[in-house]
């Protein structure tokens, strides 16, 4: 899977996180962003859910006066790729399943029609605003357990399947053979599919959509990162000269090629 590399540098009085497409500042209790046109929308989000008893995401505290995003600073440890011995263990994948579903719960009536300017499309048939981005490397872990879930510039109105297929593939994760250091049968990854499904409590008229969907979504993401590319900017360049939209396109391939056996394990256990 794609790397996030992270390099932390320690200031006088603040913390560099440098990873992804973003340069992430901590100071104190704050974390400070870039923001992007998406930016309020987010906000409104993220103070929606927290006034729905949620608390497994960031504050938010509006803009600086330099034009960043300011947010509370959720503790524990994020993952980043190869994941870590803790974020591959069953506990950070049924806890995270449980995040996402506690989070879908929150963002559930949140007003979204009528709002444009999400940094991705809305989705067909949307129902909520899904996070678009629920991996290991966005999620805060507290030992084995997920415990919060950051960056959310890329939420954008979509369905429940949406996000529950990305998060599947990234935390199971469903991927090829070579793809990441976690060497699992296509056995053990339909498992813990299963397992995530179960602890997110998917109903079961949507698990044969999964994969589809989960295609879809990998489809979309490198749409996504293309045309980025083509708009001239550079760090979605940088994975295209990294080959990373070759690894999503063989995952697509991979998926389809095993769906049948993933069914077995998914719709019949």
């Amino acid at each position: 899977m794609a790397s996030k590399e992270t390099e932390v540098a320690d200031l006088a009085d603040q913390e560099v996180l440098t990873g992804g497409v973003n340069e992430v500042t901590r100071v104190a209790d704050r974390v400070r962003r870039p923001a992007g046109p998406w930016t309020p929308l987010v906000h409104d989000v993220l103070r929606h859910v927290r006034e729905r008893g949620f608390t497994g995401a960031p504050e938010a505290h509006g803009m600086t006066e330099d034009g960043q995003e300011e947010l509370s600073f959720l503790p524990g440890q994020v993952s980043n790729y190869p994941v870590t011995a803790e974020a591959a263990s069953t506990e950070a994948l049924v806890t995270a399943a449980r995040l996402l579903r506690g989070y879908h719960d929150a963002v559930a009536d949140f007003p979204w029609a009528g709002r444009e300017g999400w940094m991705l499309p809305a989705q067909p048939g949307s129902d909520l605003v899904c996070h678009g981005d629920f991996g290991p490397h966005n999620c805060v872990l507290d030992g084995t357990r997920a415990v919060g879930l950051i960056d959310f510039d890329t939420a954008h109105p979509a369905t429940r399947l949406w996000d529950v297929a990305y998060a599947v593939y990234r935390w199971a994760p469903v991927t090829a053979p070579g793809n990441t250091e976690q060497e699992r049968s296509v056995r053990e990854q339909a498992e813990r599919t299963r397992l995530f499904c179960d602890s997110y409590g998917l109903p079961a008229d949507d698990r044969p959509r999964l994969l589809d969907t989960m295609a879809d979504r990998l489809n979309a993401l490198v749409a996504f990162m293309r045309g980025r590319a083509a708009e001239g900017d550079t760090a979605f360049q940088s994975h295209l000269d990294a080959g990373h939209h070759h690894l999503y396109l063989g995952d697509v391939e991979y998926i389809r090629a095993s769906k049948e056996e993933f069914h077995r394990v998914l719709l019949t256990g």
